[in-house]
């Protein structure tokens, strides 16, 4: 560790190195193998094929060197391969690689289980199963609690983003590219209004409580509280665009829901795991779910996902009724025991908290100098800068493109994201050094210049 609590240099030099063109000619001519293989429906930010990655850096095939402030979209918040991952992980290969739990169960899916349960908010008594996928975990969630309630309703909200399956497809409010030409969808969905600060019509004054009073009245006239089986959002929206509700409008869903038999769900795929600077983002408003569903950065980049939720809920479901041949694969659980290890000992949400002391004053510095930074917002290693065009609010996506390209240009892999695709996102794994973290909010800098 050095001084300033952030980690000494791992396996790989923590340092931004060009030495071609990005992307380089390796990663060209892998570009044209994957033209001839791989879907075009499968999309690629950056296209630079990764050799390594260590830390806050990842290495391309022709030797770059790029600074990571995307951590594979928030899942390798410990550090690529960290070493005690790898370890682990490794260490379970040479045992078994794979038995299905509902066939002939291990103690590294129960271990996994245990720990969730014990960390997710709340201290109530709590049960978890483990699926692959943060979609997988959304869509249990939802099963669960349209068993336990007898209810078919689920209530979600614009910008929000839930995955790629038909339901969680349903969930999400985007269009393009998550559901457009994919329909029909699934039945007794309805969407509600969100609290969305920068964006809410009378300002962001009052916004929590009066967009919380709309979606009350929207549940009571339009689909009526009792056909209601839960309510589902994420804490802070991901791909909606890192939109944080404003103050005081989860708490009053949260409660009516408790008024009404409605289960609250928190979709915390993409912010749980100490990415805002708590262990999970509702915590910031004590705000404790019936359901949590998690994912991305639960096992260090192996496919890993749970649904926790109170035990009264849990055990409703009868036997048989959840599952899946590779859920709770056992390297995949291994994984998950040593990020939780990583977080615990290695203080990782004081550490997503200092990076956001880090950016939050540079990104905000940026937007006095630029009038097209019309919004900065998020909480620890989860920050976004919303970009419209200078003297409106209106959305400018094709600069979000430009900075973003420059970036990438110069070494700074960067992740685009919202409703209007004009935010950048930023995910810089917890365990990067200050130096590189400000290098890359240097190379974001000279970018806007350009």
């Amino acid at each position: 560790m050095t001084s300033n609590g952030f980690p000494a240099p791992g396996r790989l030099p923590q340092e931004r190195r060009i030495v071609t063109e990005i992307p380089g000619p390796r990663s060209r001519e892998l570009q044209e193998r994957r033209l001839t293989a791989v879907a075009p429906g499968v999309g690629s930010v950056l296209p630079v094929y990764v050799t390594d990655a260590d830390g806050g850096v990842v290495v391309d095939a022709d030797g770059n060197s790029l600074i990571d402030f995307g951590s594979g979209i928030a899942v390798t918040g410990v550090g690529n391969a960290n070493p005690r991952v790898a370890a682990r992980v490794a260490e379970q290969a040479g045992r078994f690689t794979h038995t299905c739990f509902m066939v002939a169960p291990y103690e590294s899916y129960v271990a996994v289980c245990e720990n969730l349960n014990r960390i997710t908010p709340g201290d109530h008594e709590k049960r978890s199963i483990l699926v692959n996928s943060g979609a997988e975990a959304v869509e249990n969630a939802v099963k669960i609690a349209r068993y336990a309630t007898g209810r078919p309703a689920v209530v979600v909200f614009d910008h929000g983003y839930h995955g790629r399956t038909l339901l969680t497809m349903t969930l999400t409010a985007k269009n393009m590219p998550y559901k457009h030409g994919f329909g029909p969808y699934a039945p007794e969905v309805y969407r509600a209004p969100l609290a969305y600060p920068y964006r809410w019509p009378t300002g962001p004054d009052g916004c929590g409580p009066e967009a919380a009073a709309q979606v009350v009245d929207q549940i009571t006239k339009q689909i009526g509280p009792s056909n209601v089986a839960a309510v589902l959002i994420e804490p802070i929206l991901g791909e909606g665009g890192f939109i944080e509700p404003a103050p005081g409008f989860l708490p009053a869903i949260a409660e009516f829901c408790r008024s009404n038999g409605i289960l609250f769900i928190a979709d915390e795929v993409q912010t749980g795991f100490a990415r805002t600077g708590d262990m999970f983002a509702c915590e910031h408003e004590g705000i404790v779910p019936d359901l949590v569903a998690t994912a991305k950065g639960i096992a260090g980049g192996l496919p890993l996902a749970a649904v926790t939720g109170r035990a009264d809920i849990m055990d409703k479901v009868h036997g048989g009724g959840l599952g899946g041949t590779y859920g709770g694969n056992p390297l995949a659980c291994e994984a998950a025991l040593a990020v939780l290890e990583e977080i615990e000992e290695g203080k990782l949400t004081r550490r997503a908290a200092r990076i956001g002391e880090i950016m939050l004053p540079r990104l905000r510095a940026l937007a006095e100098r630029y009038p097209a930074v019309g919004d900065v917002r998020g909480r620890g290693a989860m920050l976004a800068i919303e970009l419209v065009r200078p003297g409106t609010k209106d959305p400018d996506p094709e600069l979000t493109a430009r900075v973003a390209r420059r970036c990438h240009e110069r070494g700074l892999l960067v992740l685009t994201a919202g409703t209007y695709g004009n935010v950048l996102r930023f995910l810089p794994p917890f365990v990067i050094p200050e130096d590189l973290l400000n290098e890359g909010l240097d190379i974001l800098e000279e970018s806007f210049a350009d």
